[in-house]
């Protein structure tokens, strides 16, 4: 009997273990939002580095940045 408990807990272990394994889904996702954090780092420097665009609006005779 006791070789019997042994091996259900074993199997119970292997079992849970299985369960909890990662996949790579993780690092797929946190890789996934480096790049998005990186591409988004790369455009707002380049925005930054053009100036506005400034359209005057004759019928007001005012301006406005885009």
């Amino acid at each position: 009997m006791k070789p019997l408990q042994i091996g259900a807990f074993l199997l119970a272990l292997v079992v849970s273990s299985l369960a909890m394994a990662e996949g790579g889904g993780d690092r797929t996702f946190d890789r996934m939002m480096s790049a998005n954090d990186r591409s988004v780092e790369l455009f707002v420097a380049k925005e930054k580095s053009h100036d506005p665009v400034v359209v005057n609006d004759k019928a007001v005779g005012q301006t406005r940045d885009l």
